[in-house]
Parts: C-alpha cells; sequence; structure tokens
C-alpha cells in the first residue's frame, strides 16, 4: 500500500515552508497518526545530529521533534553547507560525500536522486503520512534540469503538492500566478491547492485575492495563516534569521560578530529569549560594542577563511580590547578553533592548505583532518556540575597546555579549553544553551539570573503553531490530498 504524502513547495525562500511542516506535523502527530518529516534537498550551515550519527538540516530536526521522532538522517538526505560564494561542502544520507562548485552540483544533482528515493522510502515504509518540504521555489526553471528538491522530487515520487505564498514580503498574488505561468502542465496540474503565509490582520480583508488567484491559477485556497509570534522561538535554520530583531530592555550584553559563513548559530537562540540577556548579533563593517559582557565566538563552515574574515573587519583588535576591560569570550566549535595559536591545514581540507596564525588567547593548536566527528555528547560543564547534552560537528583536533584546564567533561574524556584566568573558553560542542542547567550555571558565573524554561517554550510554541494552523488550515481537506497519492498511483499503474 502506498504511504500518503504531501508536498509543501512555496513561492519562494523563507516563505514559512518549514514551519508550516513542522506546525502540520505537530498537529497530525495529535490527530494519532504517525508523521515522518522529509525534505530531499537543503541548504544550510545549521546543521542537527541524527540519532543514527550523521548531520541533517536544523529544520528536519525541529521537525521531528514536531512529529515527537528521533531525527533520522533520511529526514535529510541531501545537505549543502556552503563553504564558498560558489562552492559547498555536499552531505549526502548524513556523510561527507564531497566538495563541488555551484556549476558542478547543477551537473552531478541528478546522480543523487537515488538516494533521495531510498531515505523517502525508508520513511515511508513506517509511517502513517509522509510530509515533504520543497527548498526554493519551482518557480526557478533554470534549476528545472534533474531537480530533486522540488517538482523532480514531487514527480519521481509522485507525491501531491501545496503551494505556500509569502503575503508578508508582498506581491502574493503575482507570486502564485507567475509561478502557475510558468510551471509545465503536468507540474500545475500536481499542485491541489494553495496556502497564504504570514498574514498581519484580518484575513477577510483577502478575501478577494484568493478569488483572484483561484482564478488565474485553478488552484483551490486552503487557508489564510495569520502571523504568528510563536513561530521566532523555534530555532532557527536560515541566515536571514539573524536579522531577526532580540528585543531586550536588558543591560547585560553578550556580542557574536556574524561571520561570512558562520554556522550552527542557534547554538544562540536561548540565550536571545533570556529575559536577562541582551543579545546582539554584530554585522560585518560594525564594530564589536564595548559595553559588551560577552563575546560569542560561533560555528563556522570555513574556519580558516572566518578567521581571516573576522581580522579583515578589525574584530581581533575588539577582542583584544574587550578582554583589556575585563570581558569575557567563549568559543564554540570553528571560534574555539580560532582562539588558539595556530590552525594548520596541511591536506586543504578546510581551504587552502597551510598554517595560519590563531588570535592567539587559548595555548591550543589545531590541526585540520579529513575525518569528521558528528555525533550527540553528553556530559558535565567541569565549573559547576551541571549535566550538558549537545552534539559535535567538526573537522580537527585541537591540543596545548590550556586543554588541561577543559570546559566539559563527555563520556571522561575532557573537551575544550580555559586561559589561566578562565576569561576565555572554548568548546567544540554545540547545542549547550538549550539545556536549562547549564544556561543558568553558565549565566551566573557572569552574574546574570537565568529564568527561562527553553525546552518548555519550544514544546508550548509547536502546540500553538499546531493549534493556529487547525484553526486557519482545512487540515481535512490536506489530508485528502495526502492520501490521493495511493489512487494516483494506482492509476498510473
Amino acid at each position: 500500500m502506498t504511504t500518503p504524502a504531501l508536498m509543501i513547495q512555496a513561492t519562494g525562500s523563507n516563505a514559512g515552508k518549514s514551519t508550516l511542516v513542522a506546525g502540520l506535523a505537530r498537529a497530525l502527530v495529535r490527530r494519532g497518526l504517525k508523521v515522518a518529516p522529509f525534505k530531499s534537498q537543503n541548504m544550510s550551515n545549521n546543521a542537527a545530529v541524527a540519532v543514527d550519527g550523521g548531520e541533517i538540516g536544523r529544520a528536519q530536526a525541529v521537525q521531528a521533534r514536531a512529529a515527537r521522532l528521533q531525527p533520522s538522517v533520511h529526514m535529510n538526505p541531501v545537505l549543502l553547507k556552503p563553504q564558498t560564494d560558489t562552492g559547498a561542502q555536499i552531505v549526502v544520507q548524513g556523510q561527507r560525500w564531497g566538495v563541488l562548485g555551484a556549476k558542478n552540483y547543477l551537473d552531478k544533482k541528478a546522480a543523487l536522486l537515488p538516494y533521495v528515493l531510498d531515505s523517502f522510502a525508508k520513511l515511508a515504509r513506517d509511517a502513517d503520512i509522509v510530509l515533504v518540504e520543497g527548498a526554493g521555489s519551482p518557480a526557478e526553471i533554470n534549476l528545472r534540469q534533474g531537480d530533486i528538491a522540488n517538482m523532480g522530487f514531487a514527480e519521481a515520487a509522485n507525491v501531491p503538492v501545496l503551494l505556500a505564498g509569502d503575503i508578508d514580503r508582498g506581491g502574493v498574488i503575482a507570486s502564485l500566478a507567475g509561478t502557475h505561468l510558468v510551471l509545465q502542465p503536468d507540474e500545475r496540474a500536481r499542485i491541489q491547492g494553495f496556502i497564504i503565509n504570514k498574514f498581519r490582520g484580518d484575513p477577510r480583508l483577502f478575501d478577494q485575492g484568493l478569488t483572484a488567484i483561484t482564478r488565474l491559477t485553478g488552484w483551490p485556497s486552503l487557508g489564510v495563516v495569520p502571523w504568528l509570534p510563536q513561530a521566532a522561538l523555534l530555532p532557527a535554520e536560515d541566515a536571514v534569521d539573524l536579522n531577526r530583531t532580540h528585543e531586550s530592555t536588558a543591560t547585560r550584553i553578550i556580542a557574536v560578530p556574524v561571520l561570512a559563513r558562520i554556522a550552527n548559530f542557534d547554538d544562540l537562540d536561548p540565550l536571545g529569549q533570556e529575559p536577562g540577556v541582551k543579545l546582539i548579533f554584530v554585522p560585518p563593517g560594525q564594530p564589536i560594542p564595548g559595553n559588551a559582557d560577552v563575546v560569542i565566538l560561533p560555528g563556522s563552515k570555513s574556519t580558516l577563511g572566518d578567521l581571516a574574515f573576522l581580522r579583515a573587519q578589525g574584530w581581533d583588535i575588539d577582542i583584544a580590547a574587550h578582554l583589556r576591560r575585563g570581558g569575557h569570550v567563549l568559543g564554540l566549535c570553528g571560534g574555539y578553533q580560532m582562539l588558539g595559536q595556530t590552525i594548520a591545514d596541511p591536506d586543504g581540507v578546510d581551504g587552502p592548505a597551510g598554517t595560519v596564525p590563531g588570535l592567539g588567547l587559548l595555548d591550543i593548536s589545531t590541526l585540520m583532518r579529513g575525518d569528521k566527528s558528528t555525533t550527540l555528547v553528553s556530559g558535565v560543564h567541569c565549573d559547576s556540575g551541571a549535566a550538558i547534552q549537545g552534539y559535535e560537528i567538526h573537522l580537527g583536533r585541537s591540543d596545548g597546555a590550556d586543554c588541561a584546564r577543559p570546559f566539559l567533561t563527555i563520556d571522561g574524556r575532557p573537551d575544550g579549553a580555559a586561559s589561566r584566568d578562565g576569561r576565555v573558553q572554548g568548546t567544540y560542542v554545540h547545542g549547550l544553551f538549550s539545556g536549562d542547567a547549564f544556561r543558568k550555571a553558565w549565566l551566573a558565573r557572569l552574574g546574570i539570573a537565568s529564568t527561562l524554561a527553553y525546552e518548555s517554550q519550544i514544546e508550548t510554541a509547536l502546540d500553538a503553531l499546531a493549534d493556529h494552523l487547525e484553526t486557519h488550515l482545512d487540515i481535512d481537506s490536506i489530508l485528502s490530498i495526502a492520501r490521493s497519492r495511493h489512487s494516483s498511483n494506482a492509476s498510473a499503474a
């Protein structure tokens, strides 16, 4: 029997596909269905580690949580992690597959379709319904040949599609009608309806707009989803989310330089939601605030490239001044590597082969190697004894005198390092601040009280999102469309 499935595509990036899939997953799970989220191809440097040990996009990990499942590498079989403006590391079914330029990837992506269909089939065998997220927009017809992310996948797997339009950015009628115009007739027919997302105000004011879209496309409306502020509480994936304002009247400042290849910046989401913290993402061209209490150097997809970028912004000078004023610095993963004396990359796994000086703030040296660590970890914060949980995704190993003062103990082994005075610290572990006990202990060391129950807040936000979609979408019709996949497969046979 064919497992019901439905694909959410959109008229453009950041239209809310990930959030819609997460909300639908939680809504359908609450109806008693076993839901599997799936995205054939994702592009993001915010990765998560799956229970089976590989990497997937952060959004699919959130969707798995919404579906009350452990994340699996099969939920995102192809992950592109940009390293330069024209090249990316390719992760296939959780494992590093290679590094390709954009043109090379376009030529080779069709070869990845068997992996994508294999992962989809594995999920479908153990699910009542698979919710599929598209990537970008099917209107990017210049990318249609060999496509595995939108209509190419939908056709190969015979999955019906809903098309979401983001009304908040304007022009949603033209976006939906224009998408209809450029698609092939069989692709138009695969789309079974549309959703208007991120509406502000009274949705009834858009009734004439819905009528116009149906007249221009023939697609029925399945609902208008009003703007939901709680959705911003879910972990961020796209770099555009760095522009989200962390409103706060707090006077204790944590500053985060926005590196060119910043990665896993969702590490900082819990800090941005702490009432006692003002989290500032410092954009290129701006100095690190002189009144910052802490500077956090985040993860990076290209440690050597981002170290050069950091110096080009003059942030190395700002950090040195920050420490002279008595401030604290924490490096996470790539940021931790930058804090050391040297970074050696003899085989060019992170960029051009060679050795470069680090910031010299920790007595450690890093050797880049081709083997990549991707694992879930648990342990203890050395300073406080607080239990921690997180994950590692990194190339390279770091050693040196300051490793004698580890930041964490993981399964009996030390991780990270600290300077003699304890004001410069680093770790390879991501996801630490999601844990309430660790975050409370780390902030207390800075004299900041933690009042946030982060994990409970995420669950509350997912339930609020599900309630919201139940109210504003025709979920029964959406289920019927997903179940129609069985009859369409039978007729195709």
